[in-house]
């Protein structure tokens, strides 16, 4: 990848916010590539992230991995500024874009295209300010009744995940007849809101949700049936990195590996993923998965 700006900690200077080059182009969403699997770096600006228990709270910090993640490969970098974590509390929206705001607007500057992870329609509307191209919303069920009409006003891409309710009430959730079936028409059904509301099916963007409102065989039913979501004509993305149903199966003497020993999982996770014709994954390794998914592209030819 062309340098877009010195690498954090090397030369000169070691804050990250002096090293970006003014002027460079943002990539829109019509720029990214086509023929493989994109891949989306996961960036938690929070002091309780369950992947990285908030290595990147502080605006410095998260803006060096988010650049980190820009010359590593990453297509598009999805920044959240409210952990969901099971036991997390909610923060208000104010809160949400004191962290994510800074983060989102030098990550733009220096050509990222970036993401926003919010429930909260007023958030994407900053964020969509601010210079973000994409919405990645985890409500659900829960949706913000004002986040259809600012997908249909702003037309930015939507990423419509399934959920059923807080992150506080997953898992008494997780009960389906049959989780694909169910996945796939609660999917539609908040999609049709959106429809509703004047949002194209080309903004739309699915994700099944995996480890939202479900437990560990629901969520590999749901990866091995993607077929049954990439079907329904729009894009999908699957986030399985680090997931807690990858560190039950990785289980040892009785514990299960923590989220930073499973990284390899969810490459294998990617790896078929982008074999099944995804649109993306999310993921918090971005250089080992952007190598995989271009062998990918390759070996299918």
């Amino acid at each position: 990848m062309d340098s877009l700006a010195a690498t954090p900690g090397t030369g000169p200077a070691t804050n990250p916010l002096p090293v970006i080059r003014p002027g460079v182009k943002p990539r829109r969403f019509e720029d990214l590539p086509t023929g493989r699997a994109l891949v989306m770096g996961i960036l938690n600006v929070t002091p309780d992230s369950f992947s990285d228990g908030g290595e990147h709270a502080a605006t410095d910090a998260a803006i060096r991995a988010g650049l980190k993640m820009h010359y590593d490969g990453a297509d598009i970098i999805d920044v959240g500024g409210e952990s969901t974590r099971p036991d997390a509390e909610r923060i208000s929206p104010e809160e949400e874009q004191q962290r994510i705001l800074p983060v989102v607007q030098a990550l733009v500057r220096a050509g990222a295209l970036v993401s926003v992870d919010t429930m909260n329609a007023s958030t994407a509307e900053k964020a969509i300010e601010a210079g973000a191209g994409i919405i990645n919303d985890v409500s659900g069920v829960k949706l913000d009744p004002g986040m259809p009409e600012l997908i249909a006003r702003t037309k930015v891409p939507y990423i419509l995940m399934h959920s059923r309710g807080s992150v506080r009430s997953q898992d008494p959730k997780a009960e389906y007849d049959d989780v694909v079936e169910d996945v796939i028409s609660e999917l539609t059904s908040l999609r049709d809101r959106f429809y509703e509301a004047g949002v194209t099916p080309e903004q739309i963007i699915l994700d099944p949700g995996l480890g939202f409102a479900k437990n560990a065989e629901h969520d590999w039913a749901l990866l091995r049936n993607i077929d049954r979501l990439t079907v329904l004509g729009h894009r999908v993305l699957i986030g399985a990195s680090r997931k807690r149903f990858l560190g039950s199966l990785l289980t040892t003497a009785g514990k299960a590996a923590p989220p930073a020993e499973r990284d390899n999982a969810t490459l294998a996770t990617s790896v078929l993923a982008a074999s099944q014709g995804v649109w993306g994954v999310r993921v918090h390794d971005v250089a080992a998965n952007a190598d995989a998914v271009k062998v990918v592209a390759a070996w299918q030819g």
